[in-house]
């Protein structure tokens, strides 16, 4: 396809007139300390570009690979890889300045949809790099100050906290995929301006804690939708954004976000090790509740080892942890983290260590009521301990309830757990009970998304 064809389709693809280009050329440019000629100026570079009656020079491809959020492959310019290798660089942010640059670049990639980086695969180095990296880190510093006209206030980061907080409650409620790509919009438009703007030392930190929790925000739900190296990608800018914060407790629970990632993809010693980083890291301001659930998370992957001592062990101390807490004195955001989030975790655990019975007593403890997702993932832990104790009925049952409970969510990792739930039940034999059940659970949007249908 010709270049003139391409840089057409690039713009007209997106729903963008050439004005709105040049507007989105000259932030590009802004960002980079670079000026920009008159608008009508770039206009008509625009429709010479676009009429094949010239190329873009050095200067203005690798703007337009930015503001495209692609490659200059893909726009068949004859520059490198640059684009793609800044994109889907898994490495920790050198600098404040640096994790400002690659989450921007994130975002705008994600709402663009870049489909190299949203079906990249997570850096397994890049765990162990970031735990590291964090852990030796030298004095929090935040970007000196630019010649910028936009002047960011604490009014401005509460509006960023409120608005988070929000698209949070639309994620437990519906799931990651219900919202994400809102989540992202609000990001890329709203928060990356605020980034790039006019404040101080004091507003700076604030706003870096603030937008770290979004970041993690977006780096959940795009686990939810099992975007896996786009949202290890997003951990790893949000502990860089929490590190420049000096927000240590908030940094740690982004390690255990990175651990729970880890054990769900297989990498449990990664996951075990992002774990204990955390709790060595915020030891001097950790609180029991962080110390109950960066516990749990090392239990979760000590139980994929099968090290069934070393995963009791840290569910123990993870019970003494929580039972020591003093809600008041926890951060916000790790309010959730309650007694039926632990039994959830305890559930996992010994599922996984084939203690199918004392999985199903935690998972009975495991439903709290408010979360929709998490009771979710409960029940069917509750339905796949009934199954390996060789209750098929009553998994059959319980499988049914969760199916009922989750048919508001927009979720592949829920997903995952009932494509789990099938091989082992096809695995047990086949029976009326999986026969009737399986009848039922085929009018169930999650159990339709899980596999191919009987009779398919």
């Amino acid at each position: 396809m010709q270049t003139s064809i391409r840089l057409r389709e690039a713009r007209t693809s997106r729903g963008w007139s050439q004005p709105r280009l040049v507007r989105e050329l000259r932030q590009a440019a802004s960002r980079r300390g670079q000026p920009l000629p008159s608008d009508a100026s770039v206009k008509r570079r625009i429709a010479s570009w676009e009429n094949g009656h010239s190329l873009p020079d050095d200067f203005y491809g690798p703007l337009l690979c930015d503001v495209y959020s692609t490659s200059a492959a893909e726009l068949g310019l004859g520059y490198g890889g640059s684009q793609d290798s800044v994109l889907l660089d898994a490495s920790y942010p050198a600098s404040p300045d640096a994790a400002i640059r690659g989450v921007g670049q994130l975002w705008r990639a994600d709402l663009n949809g870049y489909e190299p980086l949203l079906q990249a695969e997570p850096s397994e180095p890049a765990w162990n790099e970031a735990s590291l990296r964090w852990l030796v880190a030298p004095e929090p510093a935040i970007p000196q100050q630019r010649q910028a006209s936009l002047r960011v206030g604490l009014g401005d980061v509460a509006a960023i906290k409120t608005t988070a907080d929000m698209f949070a409650q639309l994620d437990d409620q519906f799931g990651g995929e219900h919202a994400r790509r809102a989540v992202i919009q609000y990001l890329s438009n709203e928060v990356d301006p605020l980034l790039q703007g006019r404040y101080t030392e004091q507003v700076g930190r604030t706003l870096f804690s603030t937008v770290a929790e979004a970041t993690l925000l977006a780096g959940w739900m795009s686990y939810d939708a099992c975007h896996h190296g786009l949202a290890q990608r997003y951990f790893l800018q949000a502990l860089r954004l929490a590190q420049d914060a000096n927000d240590r407790r908030f940094a740690g629970s982004v390690l255990s976000a990175m651990s729970h990632q880890a054990t769900f993809l297989g990498h449990y010693t990664e996951a075990a090790t992002l774990a204990r980083a955390a709790l060595m890291g915020i030891s001097p301001v950790a609180t029991p509740t962080l110390r109950a659930q960066f516990h749990a998370m090392e239990a979760r992957a000590l139980a994929r080892t099968g090290d069934v001592r070393a995963c009791e062990a840290a569910l123990s101390a993870a019970t003494r942890a929580l039972e020591s807490r003093n809600d008041g004195d926890e951060p916000e955001w790790i309010s959730y983290f309650d007694e039926a989030e632990l039994a959830a975790e305890a559930a996992h655990c010994f599922r996984d260590v084939n203690s199918a019975r004392q999985a199903v007593a935690h998972a009975e403890n495991a439903m709290s009521g408010s979360h929709v997702r998490s009771d979710f993932f409960a029940t069917m832990v509750l339905a796949d301990a009934h199954l390996r104790a060789g209750d098929v009925e009553e998994a059959c049952r319980v499988a049914l309830d969760a199916l009922d409970l989750g048919e508001q969510l927009k979720s592949a990792r829920c997903v995952s757990y009932l494509t789990e739930f099938r091989q082992n039940l096809a695995g047990v034999g086949d029976s009326s009970t999986s026969r009737e059940f399986v009848e039922q659970a085929q009018e169930h949007r999650l159990w339709i998304a899980s596999g191919p249908q009987i009779g398919t």
